[in-house]
């Protein structure tokens, strides 16, 4: 069929005869010759009618119009002189076209193919997508993912990992997000479960002596979505056997060196930074810090526990409370408006307000700052603040006063925006590993502990006694890799006894019935020799956004959803008929106010 993708067309091609097929992106009619900007997935390349040349050909492509599909046969030729286009890779040449024929023809597209993703509604591009992925940039997106994924296999490949695939149908589990439940015919009033992860089925294949396994497969998870989240996504699952922590990091390291060498020729650094959660959470309120950012929080409760001032002196003697100040550079500037935003910015994570100060000159102590809380704090605990945050002549110093949860989330997205807001983001790429994550994490609501990753998270050797006693001080094997601020792989180091794993089940509030109704399969293969395992998974959609440079993971998914997980093509979810459901055993409860419960 074709000689040629379109955009392979080079000066090395000229006088030879071609056959290309493609679309028609543009057509112009110029003195009496047609000319033809013909696209496929690798680009473009003109196509010239000429009525002296071909005159039936030439008449034929007086019809053409935008997307039409078309085969041309025709020979390769240089541009004239001064017709060049340097900006296309096929930009010294052109293709006389000595046949054509129209294979298709198309309607006017919804949307011109020429536009950047924000100048059309999302909506209508998902709507179409079919011919929004027509579009340079996304076709590029969809290019760019798939070298991601061959030089992710073939990394995993040369080093002895199988590529296994596990079921898509399985059974609800508790913890994590809620499951998307699948009715089952054959087994009336019974569901499977659509897999958030393939976790036990990755630790069972190392049970059964697979040893080192990896898969790109699909997860499904029934959360809230955001622009790096939906209902569907794409998971790189890696589990290995009688490894250890740094043995596994040192694996995710070389690979994601390889993958950034070979697909953007740029450099890592070799070894990747490590940092304890708690490190992270201190100095920046986040456990996955943009370190390309250079602004960090300084703890201050103590300079302030004996203000009169019961916004600072409440969480400073609180020990769940936490006072926090954040030094902004050059911060002086910023007008009462713009600090009035960023309290409503804050606002969203919890935070009440957002205390400042303004700092003009230093050397002159309280006469050379200004600030509203100023009266309230003393002369020791403004200097202490001073020489703490470091700041200088034109800074500014926000403050977070409240329960540790919320001045991290809140001053940390602050520390955030700020460095985009006033460009002190540097460029590059700053890879960070976030270890020695707590084992739980305590909610109020339901006055229980929940796993900080999953249940299957092996504790340090050095906790496991504690884990009844003090699960609040657990420390876990885990490590998450962030890159510019953005969790891309998570991970840890898994229970392979199943004593121990009963243990923090229990800690968790699963008591034995439920575990053994829940997780009975994986407590019976943990009984029958399991070896030391761990493993990792990324989130291949965050990774291929990064790379690719987009702001959402749906714009390099070929179908996603919207953020109110719906498909505008095929509009799914959508209703089925009485009798499926019939089929099913299903039967619909109406809501109430419809007349009937169906």
């Amino acid at each position: 069929m074709r000689s040629h993708y379109c955009g392979e067309v080079r000066a090395s091609d000229i006088d030879s005869t071609v056959q290309l097929y493609g679309w028609v992106h543009r057509r112009r009619d110029h003195g009496g010759i047609i000319f033809v900007d013909l696209r496929d997935r690798e680009g473009f390349v003109q196509v010239v009618f000429d009525p002296d040349e071909t005159p039936a050909v030439f008449a034929d492509a007086e019809a053409l119009r935008s997307e039409y599909v078309i085969e041309v046969g025709g020979r390769v030729r240089r541009r004239p002189e001064g017709t060049e286009n340097p900006d296309l890779p096929t930009g010294e040449v052109e293709v006389v076209g000595e046949s054509m024929t129209i294979l298709n023809r198309a309607e006017t597209p919804p949307f011109m193919l020429d536009v950047d993703d924000d100048e059309v509604g999302e909506e209508l591009r998902l709507r179409h997508r079919y011919v929004d992925l027509r579009r340079r940039g996304m076709a590029e997106r969809m290019k760019l993912r798939s070298r991601i994924t061959r030089v992710l296999r073939d990394y995993l490949d040369d080093h002895g990992f199988l590529d296994v695939e596990t079921p898509m149908l399985t059974r609800a589990t508790p913890e994590g997000a809620r499951d998307y439940l699948v009715p089952s015919r054959t087994h009336r009033n019974q569901f499977f479960a659509l897999p958030q992860s393939p976790q036990l089925f990755k630790q069972l294949l190392m049970v059964a002596g697979m040893d080192r396994y990896y898969q790109i497969t699909r997860c499904f998870r029934d959360e809230d979505l955001r622009a790096d989240r939906q209902p569907e996504f794409t998971q790189l699952d890696i589990e290995a056997s009688f490894v250890d922590e740094d043995t596994i990091m040192d694996l995710m390291e070389g690979m994601v060196r390889r993958l950034f060498g070979e697909v953007l020729e740029t450099a890592l650094p070799e070894p990747f930074p490590r940092m304890t959660y708690a490190e992270a959470v201190r100095r920046y309120g986040s456990d996955r810090p943009d370190l390309r950012i250079d602004l960090e929080l300084v703890d201050v409760a103590d300079l302030v526990a004996d203000a009169d001032f019961k916004v600072f002196s409440g969480p400073a003697t609180d020990p769940h409370g936490r006072v926090a100040a954040l030094r902004v550079p050059g911060g002086g500037s910023l007008t009462r408006k713009a600090i009035d935003d960023y309290t409503e910015f804050v606002g969203i994570y919890g935070a009440r307000g957002l205390a400042y100060i303004k700092v003009n000159d230093p050397a002159a102590g309280r006469e050379g700052l200004q600030s509203p809380i100023l009266k309230f704090l003393s002369d020791a605990a403004v200097e202490g603040i001073l020489q703490r945050t470091a700041a200088e002549a034109g800074d500014l110093v926000f403050f977070g006063a409240d329960r540790h949860h919320v001045v991290n989330e809140a001053l940390g997205a602050l520390r955030v925006r700020l460095g985009h807001d006033l460009d002190r983001v540097e460029e590059g790429w700053r890879p960070l590993w976030v270890v020695d994550f707590p084992m739980f994490e305590w909610n109020d609501e339901d006055n229980r502990w929940y796993a900080l990753h999953h249940p299957f998270t092996a504790p340090r050797d050095e906790d496991v006694e504690r884990l009844e006693s003090a699960p609040g001080e657990c420390l876990s094997r885990a490590y998450d890799l962030v890159l510019n601020g953005t969790e891309v792989g998570g991970g840890s180091l898994r229970i392979h006894h199943e004593p121990t794993q009963r243990r923090v089940l229990e800690a968790l509030g699963i008591g034995q019935e439920e575990a053994e109704d829940k997780f009975g399969f994986l407590l019976d293969a943990l009984r029958y020799g399991a070896p030391p395992h761990g493993g990792i998974a990324f989130g291949l959609d965050r990774l291929v956004m990064l790379m690719a440079g987009a702001h959402s993971i749906r714009e390099v998914m070929a179908f996603p959803k919207t953020q109110s997980a719906n498909c505008p093509l095929t509009r799914a979810p959508s209703e089925v008929g009485e009798a499926q459901l019939r089929e099913l055993g299903i039967r619909l409860r109406r809501p109430s106010g419809s007349g009937s419960e169906g």
